[in-house]
Parts: structure tokens; sequence; C-alpha cells
């Protein structure tokens, strides 16, 4: 080899342009180790060799990188996916697993597995345990951080006062938390006091609020209730250059208009226009709500359209905001053409719709126009919305416009509604037209509903109230004939309807159909029972009717005892009636203020004037208040009239008109 060639190997001379240049680095060979070397007094000596634990990972800036086996081996014994043989706490299982590696866990390691762990209890644990795995382990702001978010979404009432021990925590080890830290603490935090604290952190820890901080600041006082400190976070926000974007903006928006700080609302409505923040069908609806509260149906209008021109699309919750800030303002007309618009954009309208505007009409005097809205919305018209219309209507106390809807409905619709069919006829009963309830009740099938017991049981009460007992003996038969069933409250019924009407005798044959029936006599078939029997002159049969309710089982309640004494009362047997007003306080049945009148006056008829006051006296001790019967009987035992005829006369104490228990 020429001496030129063995330096161009070397290196040391510059290759030609034929020349392939190779680069050859030299890895060291030496392995350092470390070695123990123990001598015994008889001269034999023992070593052992260490081997040092490899480095940790790193990233290109020179930061330790986590472990992810060790993160993942840490959480699994923590959270018992393997827990040993020999231990019940997961902890030591942990200390003793890195002891065994001669491992020692980092802070962002720590942070990592505290990811994982979304119990607050484990969490806090493992927060804590952490200093005692190694000496030279101390918390950061981001392990702390970490805790506090798991607290923030916990529902723990206890995640508050957790939340101030780990800032006492972090003030103890002089950790300064960054804006991170403070920005989770005021999600966490609600109240005013504790958000003052989270903006004192800022100062304590030299902080600059970011534009994050300042939102949530802000969304913190909404939930707080707290409009005013709200409205001036976002005068802050406005003075450092930043701004919300839509969301922020609404929900200020509409904490503003709730507190009704009109100035306040316009203000940020105008700034959300200036500062390039379109409003959308939320802020306009927001805008349009409070407008129309104030009764500013115009300027509600003027929104609207300029929600339009802008190219928002009104929906369902628009309209109905709209139409009610109008019907505020009592403008029938506009209320109606915004309606008429909204159907023919396909808006579907709801109860709700059709409610304000019915109440509209109805207030104004125009109900007749409402005939108008059902036909330009029939597309619309479900069953539903005219069961919800006769209903209302019924309520409001015009059932003749319900019943033209309902027919209405009836010639539409192929198959019926049911709770329409119920709707319209408790609106019949309730009117006394109980002829046509029947009429509807028989031809109900004709639009596929089945008549049920609930049906049946409206019209027999009503039919009963009006003492139409022919038509409730009709109706009754033919309920037994072609079904459905009657159930109790249909017997309790007939039995109540029967003895109003004095059909004494009817009364208990259907209290005997009843004991023999599926259906069991209840509290309230005895007292009606018994409340018959009485007042058609039939006491002693009443008080054996009373003991037998006793005999199966039944407590008698106030309407038993205060019907039985009336009774006892007007036929002049005043101890029995008495004895069983005794009866009723040993047994823990309490009397009201009926009960006392009727013994009252049974007390002042028989001139029993003495017991009259002691009575009165009981009925103050138990807290009732008199009623304009009270004072009546008193009134007359004041002036010692015990006369057998009453005559109806203004109380002198109440200026009520009142007149004498029949």
């Amino acid at each position: 080899m020429t001496p030129r060639r063995h330096l161009r190997l070397l290196g040391l001379t510059k290759p030609t342009r034929s020349t392939t240049v190779l680069t050859i680095r030299r890895h060291y060979a030496t392995k350092y180790t470390a070695k123990i070397t123990s001598t015994s007094p008889t001269g034999l000596s023992v070593s052992a060799e260490v081997t040092p634990p490899p480095p940790l990972p790193t990233d290109i800036r020179g930061y330790a990188l986590p472990r992810r086996d060790l993160i993942c081996k840490a959480t699994q014994i923590l959270l018992r996916q393997s827990p040993s043989a020999t231990s019940s706490d997961p902890f030591s299982d942990l200390s003793d697993y890195l002891s065994s590696l001669s491992l020692h866990l980092t802070p962002s390691e720590a942070s990592e597995i505290l990811k994982s762990l979304n119990c607050p209890d484990l969490a806090i644990r493992f927060f804590r345990f952490c200093p005692s795995l190694s000496p030279n382990f101390h918390h950061d702001p981001y392990t702390c951080n970490r805790l506090l978010l798991i607290l923030s979404k916990s529902t723990s009432p206890a995640r508050f006062d957790l939340a101030r021990s780990i800032l006492r925590d972090m003030d103890r080890s002089n950790i300064r938390g960054n804006i991170s830290t403070v920005n989770i603490l005021i999600g966490l935090f609600g109240d005013t006091e504790d958000l003052q604290t989270c903006i004192g952190l800022v100062k304590k820890w030299c902080l600059n609020m970011n534009c994050y901080t300042y939102k949530c600041l802000l969304q913190a006082f909404l939930r707080s209730y707290d409009s005013t400190k709200a409205f001036d976070t976002y005068l802050e926000m406005r003075r450092r250059g930043y701004k919300l974007d839509i969301f922020g903006y609404n929900m200020l928006l509409d904490a503003l208009a709730k507190d009704e700080k009109v100035e306040h609302a316009y203000k940020v409505f105008d700034d959300m226009k200036k500062k390039h923040c379109e409003p959308d069908e939320f802020t306009y609806t927001i805008m349009i709500r409070m407008s129309g509260k104030l009764g500013k149906g115009d300027e509600s209008l003027g929104l609207f359209q300029e929600m339009i021109t802008k190219g928002c699309s009104p929906n369902m919750i628009v309209y109905n905001t709209m139409i009610q800030a109008l019907a505020r303002s009592k403008m029938v007309e506009k209320a109606i053409i915004v309606f008429s618009k909204m159907v023919e954009n396909n808006c579907r309208p709801n109860e709700f719709t059709y409610s304000v505007i019915l109440n509209l009409l109805v207030a104004e005097g125009q109900l007749g126009r409402f005939d108008k809205v059902v036909e330009m919305s029939k597309k619309y018209m479900t069953k539903s919305i005219y069961a919800y219309l006769v209903r209302t209507l019924s309520k409001l106390g015009h059932a003749g416009e319900a019943h033209r809807l309902f027919c209405n409905m009836w010639s539409f619709h192929d198959r019926g509604d049911r709770d329409a069919y119920m709707s319209m006829l408790e609106s019949l009963c309730s009117a006394g037209k109980t002829a046509e309830a029947i009429d509807m009740l028989s031809n109900i099938h004709e639009k596929g509903v089945t008549t049920d017991t609930m049906m049946y049981n409206t019209v027999l009460s009503a039919l009963g109230r009006l003492k139409q007992i022919s038509h409730l003996s009709e109706l009754y038969e033919k309920m037994k004939l072609d079904g459905p069933e009657p159930d109790i409250f249909t017997y309790n019924v007939l039995i109540s309807s029967y003895g109003r009407a004095g059909k004494v005798d009817e009364a208990v044959t259907i209290f005997e159909q009843l004991e023999n029936s599926d259906c069991k006599p209840d509290i309230i078939s005895y007292n009606s029972l018994i409340n018959c029997l009485g007042k058609n002159g039939d006491v002693d049969e009443a008080h054996m009717r009373f003991k037998e309710m006793q005999e199966k089982g039944f407590s008698p309640d106030v309407v038993t005892y205060s019907t039985l004494i009336e009774c006892f009362g007007k036929t002049d047997r005043i101890e029995m009636a008495c004895r069983l007003f005794e009866d009723m306080l040993a047994q823990g049945c309490y009397p009201n203020i009926v009960t006392y009148n009727i013994l009252l006056d049974c007390l002042e008829r028989c001139g029993r004037t003495a017991e009259a006051v002691d009575l009165y006296a009981k009925l103050k001790q138990q807290g009732l208040t008199p009623d304009s019967i009270t004072y009546a009987v008193l009134e007359r035992l004041q002036s010692g009239s015990h006369r057998r005829v009453r005559v109806r006369r203004q109380s002198p104490i109440t200026g009520w008109v009142v007149s004498p228990l029949r």
C-alpha cells in the first residue's frame, strides 16, 4: 500500500474527484459499571456489579417523555385491574412495583395517571401519595391542574372544599399556578366569594387574564344570576380588546333581558353588530321577547323584519315569541298576519301558538276570528291540536265555540282523538248540555274511538248533579248491556245521585250490586250511602251502616262523622251528635270548620248556649278560621234568638249574606 493511499484512508488527504467519501463514526466500547466490594474477617471478598438505570427518553427539546408502559401499569394497579395477591392496598402495590424496578415517578407521569382516575376520591389519594414515593418528587402546576379539572367535573358536594384544600397545599409548597389553573377554578366555583378569590390569584401569581379567562368569568357570573357583574366583566373585555363569540353574546343578552336591564341589553346588542358578530335567530328572539314584555309591539316587529332581511330563517320559537309580543300589545291584526306568514313558510304551529292567539281574541272580544285562524292552518290541525283547543275553549267558558270546533274536527278527520272527545264531553256536561253529551257518547264509535268507563262516568256525574234520574238510569242500563264495565267511581256516582234525588231504595240497590261485583265498596261508597239514608230520614239505618263500615275495617273520615252529626242534629238527637263528635276526637279524626259549624248550629237551635261557646273555644284552639256560617251562629247566640225558621241577612261582623244550614 502506498503512503498516499494509506493517508487517504485515514482521512488526512484530499480525495480526487473519482473517490467516494465514507464517513466512519466510532462508537464507545467501554461500559461503565459500579462495584460494591465487601471483605469478611476470614479474608474472603464478595463483589456485586451494579448497572445504572437507562436514562429517561427525551423529546427534541431535551424534556423527559412520560413512560407509557409505566403509566399503564400504575393505572391498572390503582384501578384494581391487576391487584396483588398478598396486598389489599393498591397504593402499597404501586410502591412495591416502582421499588422493584428502581424507578422514580415524574410529575408529568403522575399527571398522565391522574388523567385516567375519574374518581375524585381516588385521584385525591394518589395526589397525596405521590410525594411519599421519592423525596425528589414535587407536584407542579400541571399535576395540580389535572386534579382540579377532575374535581370540576365531579358532582360531589365536597368538591369545593377539596379544591380549596388543593389551593392551600399549593400555597404551602410555593407552587405558582398558571392561567389554566385560574380558568379551571372559575369554572368550578360559582358563588361571588370564590370568584373573587380566583381573581385574586391572578394578581398573586403575576398572571395576565386572557380572552378565555374573561369568558369563563362572565359565564360564572351568569351562572350565579349576577348579570351586573357579568356586564362589568364584558366592559372590561372590551377595554382590553377581547370579543365574545355568538354564544357568549346570547348568554349575556338573555341574562340582561330576564333581569330587565334594558339599556345594558341594547348596548350589548349594538356592540354585537359593530364588532362583526352577526346576531342569529336566538339573539333576535331574546330582543323581541324583551321589547314585547315592555309593550313595544312595533319595535318587536321591526326586529323581526330586520332578522328576515339579514337572511335568518325564523323557526317556531321565533314566530311564537313574535306573536306573543304582539299579543301583549293587543295588536290582533298584526298577530294574525304573522301567524299567516308562519303557515305560508311551512312552519308548524304548536299548542302554544294557538293558545296565545286564542287568549288574545277572547280578551279583545274577537273570538269569531278564530275560525279564520283554524281555516288558514287547516293542514296542521291535528287531532291533538283540536283536543287542546276544545279543552281550552271549554275552560274559558265558551262551550258553544268548543262544540263548533269539535264538529269541524268530526267532519275533517276520518278517525277521532280520544282526548278531544273527552274534552268535548266534559265541556258539554259542564254546560249542562247532557242530551248532546249522551248523543255524542252513542255515536263516538263511528270515528273509531271506543267508549270507556271514564266517558260514561263523566256523563253519569252530570246527570246526577242535574237530578236527571230517568236519563241516568237509562244510561246505566245501556252501560251494563253494551259495556264498558262499571268501576267503583260509577257505583259511587249512582249512589250519591239517587240519594240526592231522594231515591233511597235505588241507592241501596246499587250499593248491593257493588257488594256483589268485582269492585268492593270503599269509604266514599259508605259515605254516599250514609248521607243518602240520613238526609232522607232513616238516621238509624245510616248509623247501622256506619257501624258496618267500621266492622269491615274502614276508618270513618271527617265526612262520615260530619254527615252523621248533621243527621242526628236535625232530628233533635243532640246527645247522639255530641257523642259522635267525642268519638271522632278519640279516634284521632280531626274535625274541620264544617264539622264545628254543624254541631254549633245544632247546639244553638237546642238552646245549649254554654256548650256552643265551649265548642267555639275548641275551634279556636285547633287553629281553625271561622267562616261566615260560624259568625252567623255566633250572632244568634249573642242575640238569644233560637228561631226554627231562619232568614237570609247580612252578618254585622263579616258583612256577608249568609243562610243557615238546611
